[in-house]
């Protein structure tokens, strides 16, 4: 490896409000060079590849691609082949894309240079497209040299996110820079962004485009056993079962978990140590053992920053909280152990034998609970979509938002996707809720083509759940590998019924000989979670009646009746139909 002695040039020019045309003559020539000169900043970095764990793959790719292009173009130049002098990282934030393009700088031993999108577009440190040039000039000056501009879709929006003609006209000086530097074969190009539908298209040029995802359990090991060198670990610290743990984590996520972990160490010794007694750092670490519990505590304070946005939860569900159903539960079990040999369970789905699986059936009836139970047999992740909400009023935003769902159940795999009210965009083509256009259909082929894309994935299920009935539904949504396999669920029947009413009475210590006869008879109409619903709103009502009549709370029969009548009620006044069979086994609570 050659000795490590480039340059980083920084991009952080201040105070530069001159415009990239106002220099005019000789002496704003010689003006601007000082100004170029002035406010560049030169650091060396410290970030080599032994330093960035779990993308090691895409190091190797884009090392080689750098030193093709800078260090050995003569090889090109005889296959005359154009060198490849664009590449895009793309990938969520934290999974360190700017790490990477630091890394193969030092590692290549070349220049390198940072710009960074929304600082250039704050208009704090000077006109965007004049800082823009300053940077791509300065660049030029080096002998090899990479510029890395990072969040490329704020500097070059789509054209329909601009905010105006400046935007425009940063598009169009970057475009001349990129030609410019076609001449040149010293320079390189790198951009990132989380956002790779969002920038402008006529930047599409790009050689080399790599994805930069969400880490998987062996990438987190590595990341972690990275950062945690410099700490003094307990016997009990298992960095793989941590890895484990960790789904949809990046490597910003678990260099704060590390941290964390190690603060809550330091903060059970300050008590009982005194730091200052140690006369070296080294003795002073072998104090601090950071342990198992302290990882956990981290853990519990800590939440994978991609999916920020968007509710992922590891469920408790188990199928014992769910009462009756037993024929689905069986057979959803058995979709499970098709493989028992992996011990880690979500990947018994073999997506060449088993795809999706659509439940349907009355509202309240467990179509949720019987996916949370699913996800947690499985140990994986649950995301909880609701289609409609999904819908814009810009039929394109739509389209976003469905890339996206499917984006974020790919990075907290292994997951299942449960997709709620589905019918809303499947109800039927040219005739969906949102719309009775194309445009409502170019919403619902984009959730075709996206779960399409997931039959090869593993680690991903989808269960899409509907009130409607089968035939409302489009055909196409029930096609080989996509949601292929229906199940009914419906109401509760009279034991699942009565374990309901029991379980939730039970909670809240109200006496079995208290429920009155005609409750079962009066609710059977009702699926498992409008049950529990009627069982909070009868104990409020006691509540706010002890409170009025300064008494201790009872239950009265009255109560279940007011209860029962609020939500026939409501039933009514949102036409909540059952076009589904009432006969087979039940379900339940929450």
């Amino acid at each position: 490896m050659a000795a490590i002695n480039e340059h980083i040039c920084y991009h952080t020019a201040t105070g530069i409000n001159a415009g990239f045309n106002h220099a005019g003559g000789q002496a704003a020539t010689v003006e601007c060079a000082q100004i170029l000169q002035q406010n560049v900043a030169f650091e060396i970095p410290a970030i080599g590849f032994d330093n960035i764990g779990g993308v090691k793959e895409q190091l190797t790719q884009i090392k080689k691609m750098v030193v093709l292009s800078l260090k050995q173009p003569q090889v090109l130049k005889i296959m005359n082949v154009q060198p490849p002098l664009y590449i895009l990282l793309h990938g969520p934030p934290g999974t360190g894309k700017t790490s990477i393009a630091r890394a193969v700088a030092k590692e290549t031993d070349v220049s390198f240079c940072l710009i960074h999108g929304p600082e250039i577009m704050s208009g704090l440190n000077g006109e965007p497209a004049f800082e823009l040039h300053k940077a791509f000039e300065e660049a030029k000056k080096k002998a090899r040299a990479i510029i890395f501009i990072d969040k490329l879709d704020v500097i070059a929006p789509k054209h329909e996110k601009s905010h105006g003609k400046s935007e425009h006209r940063i598009v169009l000086q970057l475009l001349t820079l990129l030609d410019d530097l076609q001449q040149r074969s010293n320079v390189i190009i790198m951009a990132a962004t989380n956002r790779p539908n969002s920038f402008n298209p006529v930047l599409r040029r790009f050689h080399l485009v790599i994805d930069i995802g969400i880490p998987n359990a062996v990438e987190r090991e590595e990341i972690l056993r990275i950062h945690t060198q410099n700490i003094k670990l307990g016997a009990d610290v298992d960095l793989e079962q941590i890895a484990n743990e960790t789904h949809g984590y990046v490597g910003a996520d678990l260099v704060s978990l590390c941290s964390k972990a190690a603060l809550q160490q330091i903060r059970e010794k300050m008590d009982v140590m005194d730091f200052q007694q140690y006369e070296t750092d080294v003795e002073l670490r072998n104090e601090l053992v950071v342990t198992k519990e302290n990882f956990r505590y981290a853990l519990n304070q800590s939440k994978p920053s991609a999916l920020h946005e968007m509710v992922v939860e590891k469920p408790r569900t188990t199928w014992e909280d769910i009462h009756g159903l037993n024929n689905i539960k069986r057979e959803l079990r058995q979709r499970i152990e098709y493989n028992d040999v992996n011990p880690y369970k979500f990947v018994k789905f073999d997506k060449t034998l088993l795809s999706g699986i659509l439940l349907y059936g009355p509202p309240g009836c467990g179509k949720t609970i019987l996916a949370k139970a699913m996800a947690n047999e499985c140990g994986a992740n649950f995301i909880l979509v609701k289609v409609r909400e999904l819908s814009h009023i810009w039929f394109e935003e739509s389209e976003a938002n469905v890339r996206d769902v499917f984006d974020k159940a790919c990075q907290a795999a292994p997951c299942v996707l449960f997709l709620h009210g589905l019918d809303c965009i499947a109800k039927s083509r040219g005739g969906s809720i949102i719309d009775s256009g194309i445009a409502a259909d170019r919403v619902f082929n984009q959730f075709l083509i996206e779960m399409d894309s997931m039959r090869t994935k593993n680690d991903v299920f989808i269960i899409g759940a509907t009130t409607k009935n089968i035939i409302d539904i489009d055909a196409s949504i029930f096609e080989p590998g996509r949601l292929d396999y229906t199940i009914n669920v419906p109401l509760p029947d009279d034991d699942a019924h009565k374990a309901i009413l029991q379980h939730v009475l039970k909670q809240r210590l109200v006496n079995e000989d208290d429920i009155p006869c005609s409750l079962r008879d009066e609710t059977k109409e009702f699926g498992g979670a409008i049950l529990i619903k009627i069982c909070e709103l009868t104990y409020e009502l006691a509540v706010k009646e002890s409170i009025k009549r300064g008494i201790l709370p009872q239950i009265f029969q009255s109560h279940f009746e007011e209860a029962i009548r609020f939500f026939k009620c409501l039933k009514k006044s949102t036409d909540i139909v059952n076009p589904l069979p009432l006969g087979g086994s039940l379900l339940t609570h929450s």
